[in-house]
């Protein structure tokens, strides 16, 4: 079936098309078309991760062609290109069934960083630290959630290095601290897939949806469906979104918030966020977020836009919202949202 449709820009999705989409596909596409300011992105349906374990595990015909041309798409609507020296597109690969499973793969970050793109982002941001610490995140989300390189032996690597310069936080490695840990990184992942760590940006997001449908099959999920009376044949869709940056200086943060508070029901936004960090950083639990309120103090113009924008969420979805954001250089994103 080389001319079914495999691959929808979010802007062409609904909410009702959870079966297709899966259920952050659709969430995207709807807050898309509501106006938020969601980073662009793609998704996969889940029909081309049944035919892709339908023909032996490969991609179904015509998906690549279509993923392609969206990617293509996502480059006209960012300005910038996947694998580009100067202005690379970096992007977000995720799982999304209909429902939230576990044993489903992790989010990899910072997709289409290599060798010379981290140089062009380091370029591009005036920031070398900056993009060196996002391609040392990629190898190492990457090396575990895609290919299955242990990840405490990649922590193992950022642990000895946090030790030898005596320092306490990961960011507060510097730039060739963080060269030694990629270089490190890179001999661990050959170590353990016998390959090197691929350049390739568009091999790298292959290897990607491979391991998201992947993880559909993983054991972990098999034995929740059958628990839960979930059937095998739903899928899974892969969501790949644009990156934006929560890590690029002390005008840009990331966090989680409710709409309203989730114990007193109060109408004001509860959560916590983080400056100066990645997604990750928020539940790792490796610094101490601040309140939301702070961020009236930190970021006033963004916590105004907030306020209004979880406003419409409610009520739009008539229900208290769960939303992760992230804010790169003073801009506020809506990553995702679900009812509280």
């Amino acid at each position: 079936m080389a001319n079914k449709k495999y691959v929808y820009l979010f802007k062409e999705g609904r909410a009702d098309m959870r079966d297709l989409l899966g259920g952050k596909g659709a969430n995207l596409a709807e807050m898309t078309n509501i106006g938020l300011p969601v980073p662009p992105g793609l998704t996969i349906t889940t029909e081309a991760c049944n035919e892709y374990y339908a023909v032996g595990r490969e991609f179904p015909p015509g998906m690549e062609e279509q993923l392609k041309e969206m990617l293509a798409e996502l480059e006209a609507q960012t300005g910038k290109k996947f694998g580009d020296t100067e202005n690379p597109l970096l992007v977000s690969v995720r799982s999304g069934a209909k429902f939230s499973m576990p044993g489903m793969m992790d989010t990899i970050l910072n997709l289409g960083l290599n060798d010379i793109t981290v140089q062009g982002m380091a370029k591009a941001t005036n920031n070398e630290r900056f993009a060196l610490d996002c391609y040392r995140r990629f190898i190492q989300m990457f090396g575990d959630v895609a290919m299955g390189v242990p990840h405490h032996d990649f922590e193992e690597i950022l642990f000895k290095s946090k030790s030898a310069h005596d320092v306490k936080f990961d960011h507060q490695l510097d730039a060739e601290a963080l060269k030694k840990i990629i270089a490190e990184y890179k001999k661990l992942y050959k170590r353990h897939t016998g390959e090197e760590f691929p350049q390739e940006p568009y091999k790298q997001l292959l290897l990607a949806v491979k391991a998201v449908f992947g993880s559909w099959n993983s054991d972990r999920a098999i034995v929740y469906r059958k628990h839960n009376k979930i059937p095998d044949d739903l899928g899974t869709a892969v969501n790949v979104q644009t990156m934006v940056f929560g890590n690029m200086g002390d005008d840009c943060g990331t966090g989680v918030a409710f709409t309203r508070n989730p114990s007193t029901g109060e109408k004001k936004l509860y959560g916590e966020y983080l400056i100066n960090a990645q997604g990750e950083d928020v539940v790792a639990g490796i610094r101490t977020p601040q309140p939301i309120a702070s961020l009236e103090k930190d970021m006033p113009a963004v916590y105004r836009q907030f306020v209004e924008i979880g406003r419409l969420l409610e009520n739009h979805y008539r229900d208290m919202q769960d939303i992760k954001f992230t804010v790169e250089k003073k801009k506020l994103y809506i990553l995702q949202t679900r009812n509280g």
